[in-house]
């Protein structure tokens, strides 16, 4: 009977239990309408929320560019005029060696070459007396190594002379001093300015022997116009004044006697005309008495004649001492012109003669000053020198070697080797586009994951040119001075990031795509605040990397929130 209800039991809860799968069966494959259309409704997207972040955002320019040593430069030796010819290369450096100021860069028949720092090359040989920028840069490195040259303004003197020999000495050399040929010329030009000094002398003597000259040129033409000037005026005077009226009377007088006599002639004549023509007409006259009558006759008529021929005589002679007198005074007039003239004439030739001995007196005076000072400098450069083959300046040490062209055994003369600075750069290119907007010393991020590289530089050259140093046309020769680094980047491709502009502190900032556009225009954000979404309106800023500056126009916005990026439906991923 027990076996038989435990049957029973068992019989009835597995009636229940199919009687309650069947319930569940069936009400599985029955669905009301509301859970259909709940079915059958999309999913509803969930947001993706992002925190608000602080962060400074930088606008920036990313190229790449190639790890380079400083440009290379190469140093040349120019030959001394102290020496009589170049001399051999007997040391030399070997590549990647590097050189401070003061080094020995290489030697050359027994003599050094030294390395200072300084812009203008070696074009020289630097003694005493000689001024300019090179001495200048030379006096600057002697200073630096601790060797006093004098003021660095001034000429190369005795203190910059002595400088140079402690610097030669301390480097275990012996200084450049005075050459045989220096000295023999010094003696040249000792003679040569004694003979001058001579010459000069003889000249001042004979300049001043023509200033003498000269005065009495002019004190003897004086004398001789004065004399000539007495001359003509006693002459003029001959002409004019009262011994004028006298010769005039004179002539008058000589005339007015001639009359006289010539009408006292004529009356006696006539007085015997009448006497003969009596003694003729009367009978009682005898013969002889009438040839006395003619003879009287013939004498009165020869009387008239003679009369008149003395008044002619007399009134010429008179005329000829009036003419005389003008004649004499014309004379005096000439011979004042010629002392004149004379005494202008001997006056010009000494004054010409005495401008010559003065050019002669000026130009040995020249000659003796010249060779004065050329005395002066060859004693000077008789101190110690620097030959232009015993010096070499660099813009910028210390320098490494880059390649050597000399070799051992060859004469030193022209290029010897080629060096750059220990200065990291390196060559990029800018599109045409981007190049704008790089400027010199802008700073510079270097980096290059591959080789876990970072650095830093600036901007040193942006070309104005496309398609210069070696890049296309399309592109612009971009150069970055890399700041001191332990990386070895020579020869390495790297990633470079110029800055353009920056909000250099750091500003609330949300990724790009958390903004939105306002129907009214303006942007916004939405913000999540304890499961409610809600619009913030902001004046968007600076835009870099993916993230753009925000400032709230109305409500808050701070670091920490979380905005709405987009909408996440997992559903709609799962149907696709």
């Amino acid at each position: 009977m027990a076996a038989n209800r435990t049957n029973l039991l068992y019989s009835v809860l597995g009636g229940v239990a199919a009687a309650a799968l069947g319930t569940w069966i069936l009400g599985s494959h029955i669905e009301s309408p509301a859970d259909a259309a709940a079915r059958t409704a999309p999913p509803v997207p969930s947001p993706i929320l992002v925190p608000v972040e602080q962060r400074v955002l930088n606008s920036e320019v990313v190229t790449r560019g190639t790890a380079r040593f400083g440009l290379p430069q190469p140093i040349s030796i120019a030959p001394s005029a102290l020496k009589l010819s170049p001399g051999l290369v007997t040391t030399i450096p070997v590549r990647n060696t590097q050189f401070g100021e003061g080094s020995v860069m290489l030697t050359h028949s027994g003599r050094p070459v030294f390395v200072f720092q300084g812009s203008v090359p070696a074009y020289r040989d630097l003694s005493s007396g000689i001024a300019g920028d090179d001495v200048r840069q030379l006096k600057r490195a002697l200073k630096r190594l601790g060797f006093d040259p004098g003021a660095p303004d001034g000429p190369y003197d005795e203190r910059t002379s002595a400088a140079v020999a402690a610097f030669y000495k301390s480097k275990g050399w012996e200084p450049f001093g005075p050459t045989r040929e220096q000295i023999a010329g010094l003696r040249t030009i000792e003679r040569d300015y004694a003979d001058a000094m001579k010459a000069k002398a003889a000249a001042d003597a004979a300049n001043a022997a023509a200033e003498l000259a000269v005065k009495s040129a002019r004190a003897t033409a004086a004398h001789n116009l004065r004399s000539a000037s007495l001359e003509a005026s006693r002459a003029l005077s001959e002409t004019s004044g009262p011994e004028t009226t006298t010769k005039s009377l004179s002539l008058e007088a000589e005339r007015a006697k001639a009359r006289y006599a010539n009408s006292s002639a004529e009356a006696d004549l006539a007085a015997q005309n009448a006497e003969r023509d009596l003694i003729v007409l009367d009978p009682r006259q005898t013969e002889t008495a009438r040839a006395a009558a003619e003879a009287k006759l013939e004498l009165a008529r020869a009387a008239v004649e003679k009369t008149k021929r003395e008044g002619e005589l007399a009134v010429q002679a008179a005329e000829r001492e009036a003419k005389l007198a003008a004649q004499r005074a014309e004379l005096g007039r000439a011979a004042e012109q010629a002392a004149k003239l004379e005494g202008e004439k001997s006056v010009q030739a000494a004054v010409d003669a005495e401008k010559l001995a003065a050019l002669d007196a000026q130009i040995a005076g020249q000659r003796a000053d010249q060779l004065a000072a050329e005395l002066k400098s060859a004693k000077q450069k008789l101190g110690i020198q620097i030959p232009v083959d015993e010096v070499v300046f660099v813009k910028s040490l210390p320098f490494r070697v880059e390649a050597v062209s000399a070799t051992v055994g060859s004469p030193l003369s022209g290029q010897v080797m080629t060096v750059t600075d220990n200065q990291l750069a390196v060559d990029a290119s800018l599109t045409l586009e981007s190049a704008p907007l790089v400027k010199a010393k802008m700073a510079v991020a270097i980096d290059e994951e591959s080789l876990g590289v970072k650095a830093a530089g600036v901007v040193d050259f942006v070309d104005t040119t496309p398609g210069t140093h070696g890049v296309d046309g399309f592109h612009i020769y971009l150069a970055i001075k890399v700041n001191p680094t332990p990386v070895r980047l020579e020869g390495y491709s790297v990633r470079l990031k110029i800055p353009i502009e920056s909000t250099k502190e750091a500003v609330t900032a949300v990724p790009v795509s958390a903004l939105s556009l306002a129907p009214d225009g303006t942007s916004r954000v939405q913000v999540e605040n304890n499961g409610v979404l809600k619009y913030v309106t902001v004046k968007p800023g600076l835009s870099s990397g993916g993230y753009v500056a925000v400032a709230p126009v109305e409500g808050t916005l701070s670091a920490g929130q979380r905005v709405v990026v987009g909408y996440n439906n997992p559903d709609a991923k799962d149907q696709k």
